[in-house]
């Protein structure tokens, strides 16, 4: 059904810059459909890991099935991409610990929430009894800390306030809150009563805090539903600094997202922090539920769910590792993605040619790249040219007038460009601008004699069989541009 005019303008209208960035391709992913089936390719890789099992210490949690998957992401622009169970709901655990501390930071300030928490990675189990030199819980990432973090927040705060920034940072999308598991982890809490009793001899509570209390709301924030959908978004207002890209409403402090995103490197995989930053490189958080929080700064967030956890040991190039959290499936997604795109935090941008970079380039645009080859081609610079040749430019590219590098070195009398076109690059020599002009042409033309022999001599061997018109072709000339370089 046809819109008119006027009803196509108002359905548009409050998001024309939106449509404007989607039609000019000025998203932080461009070529988001290819981008996406890529997830999908590695998605369904990942179904066949399935060890592991459900976590069963929590009752209610044995209940949910095994055999759910999910994966969903958003970027800081608002693209949208869920393969999977993304719409069944589950209880966020441990993932809320980095939410609730950016929350901390943003309410209370960083000097004042680690007077009470410290920001080193512990090395331990995350429901360890365990406190530093300091008497202080290691980081707000174990169980200890988000107590802590948590008696803080009662104290200024409480549950309502807290989802409502929850709700925020996702978008105003699902979030929801099972008490039948909160009553169950109350039930079963033992380890964590054990922790708060703990914390309480060694005076690491606020002076007015109740440790019960401070109890009561941890395990309500653990018991707060999300889906793979919502949660993503949760994860893209951390990549984006605080900003939820649906809403574009400021939710936390670019210096609360700063301090989380630093200590969810550090500290968000408890004891496997160490293995999963040298083999992914991105900030995460994992909880007992079988999800994964993963941000990938400035570009996306992600949220993994499924629900077979590993009891036992894992091997990860050559090396074994307790874990308890992450599932087989999780895990190989998250290192297949930084092993194809380059999004781990140390990969090289501009010269790590192995990888994939799906993020947009300021020399993207085709018209500014036909405008920067004729003006190599123009000024005779060859190591311009080689430069574009590597980088996979179409070097039969046309301009307005539908003359080509080739045309325009020949006119120019540049001998050397026009050797390197046409010895190198095999470009097409017989392409003929809008006044039916070859290359030969305009070097007749212009009486350049060098280059007219070096253009004739081309053309005899030349056939149309040999040329390749199309950008994507160009791959089997890379190889010969490499050993001129």
């Amino acid at each position: 059904q046809q819109l008119l005019r006027p009803t196509l303008a108002l359905c548009i209208g409050s998001s024309i810059i939106l449509l404007t960035q989607a039609f000019k391709k000025k998203f932080i992913i461009p070529d988001f459909l290819e981008f996406s089936q890529q997830i999908n390719k590695l998605f369904d890789s990942a179904q066949k890991q399935d060890s592991g099992q459900v976590a069963d210490y929590i009752p209610q949690l044995a209940k949910f099935s095994p055999d759910l998957w999910g994966v969903s992401l958003c970027t800081v622009d608002g693209q949208r991409h869920s393969v999977g169970d993304t719409k069944v709901p589950f209880c966020l655990q441990s993932c809320i610990k980095p939410l609730e501390y950016a929350i901390a930071i943003h309410e209370l300030g960083s000097q004042h929430v680690h007077r009470y928490v410290d920001k080193e990675p512990s090395g331990l189990k995350f429901n360890k009894l365990s406190l530093n030199d300091e008497d202080k819980p290691h980081n707000p990432m174990v169980n200890a800390g988000a107590i802590v973090v948590s008696s803080l927040i009662k104290v200024q705060s409480n549950t309502c306030t807290v989802m409502e920034y929850l709700k925020r940072t996702a978008g105003g999308e699902f979030v929801g809150f099972s008490n039948a598991t909160f009553q169950s982890e109350k039930e079963t809490g033992d380890r964590n009563y054990a922790i708060g009793y703990y914390l309480k001899e060694k005076k690491c509570f606020p002076d007015n805090a109740d440790m019960t209390a401070a109890l009561d709301f941890y395990f309500q924030l653990c018991s707060i539903e999300v889906n793979c959908e919502s949660a993503s978004v949760m994860a893209a207002t951390l990549a984006n600094g605080g900003i939820c890209p649906i809403t574009e409403e400021r939710v936390l402090s670019a210096g609360a997202v700063r301090n989380t995103l630093s200590l969810m490197h550090s500290c968000g995989m408890y004891d496997f922090s160490g293995q999963f930053a040298f083999h992914v490189g991105l900030p995460a958080k994992s909880g007992v539920s079988g999800a994964v929080l993963l941000v990938v700064p400035n570009v996306m967030g992600m949220m993994f769910h499924n629900n077979m956890v590993l009891p036992f040991f894992i091997y990860i190039v050559n090396s074994t590792c307790f874990y308890d959290i992450i599932s087989m499936f999780t895990f190989f997604v998250m290192q297949e993605l930084v092993s194809y795109f380059n999004f781990h935090n140390y990969d090289n941008l501009r010269h790590f040619t192995k990888k994939h970079d799906p993020r947009r380039r300021s020399d993207d645009d085709p018209h500014k790249s036909v405008v920067n080859l004729m003006f190599a081609a123009y000024g005779g610079d060859v190591s311009a040219l080689r430069r574009f040749a590597l980088s996979m430019v179409n070097m039969e590219d046309r301009d307005y007038d539908s003359r080509t590098a080739l045309h325009v070195a020949a006119a120019e009398g540049h001998q050397d460009a026009v050797a390197f076109l046409t010895e190198v690059c095999k470009v097409n020599p017989q392409v003929k601008d809008r006044w039916g002009n070859t290359p030969l042409d305009d070097a007749l033309q212009f009486g350049h004699s060098g280059v007219v022999t070096v253009l004739q001599e081309y053309q005899k061997g030349y056939s149309d069989t040999e040329a390749q018109p199309e950008a994507e072709e160009q791959k089997a000339t890379l190889d010969t541009v490499k050993v001129v370089v």
